[in-house]
């Protein structure tokens, strides 16, 4: 049978990443996201609920999410999901589910949030194969579309 580990993200950091050392010199950034999820009851209320789930990135991945992302700012992260268990100082059994990150994305403005690497360009960090593209310099990530247009956006 084939298992398929596969995790998308899109949500705010709840908190600015903190960025560590592992033993044999492998950097390690360690950050949560909120994801909101928005739907109408019975009654046609507006309701939310909001996922909270920690992340780890290793690597230059990890080291450009540390150097310029904040708390508050957007972030598409792209992985793989991690069972940690352990024992805790009361003998009690504990276990957590968390993200791995293989590739994220900068979402927003340059201008929304504060960002610790200010005046630095705004780029995507993936690994490499043919779909990892970056834009085109001096355009705003969300002005780039990698779809074609629609027919009827076609002026002709």
């Amino acid at each position: 049978m084939a298992n398929y580990n596969r995790v998308i993200l899109l949500g705010n950091l709840t908190r600015d990443p903190e960025l560590r050392y592992l033993p044999n010199n492998t950097p390690v950034c360690e950050f949560g996201m909120a994801i909101n999820h928005r739907w109408r009851d019975r009654d046609g209320n507006q309701r939310e609920d909001v996922c909270f789930v920690d992340i780890a990135a290793f690597g230059k991945q990890g080291e450009t999410i540390n150097q310029y992302m904040s708390k508050g700012r957007q972030l598409l992260v792209e992985g793989r999901l991690r069972y940690d268990s352990w024992t805790a100082q009361d003998g009690s059994k504990r276990s957590k589910l968390s993200v791995v990150a293989d590739n994220f994305q900068f979402v927003g403005s340059r201008d929304a949030g504060e960002s610790r690497g200010a005046g630095a360009p705004q780029r995507a960090a993936q690994a490499p194969g043919p779909a990892s593209a970056e834009p085109p310099v001096g355009r705003e990530m969300e002005d780039v579309d990698s779809r074609p247009p629609a027919a009827d956006d076609i002026p002709f």
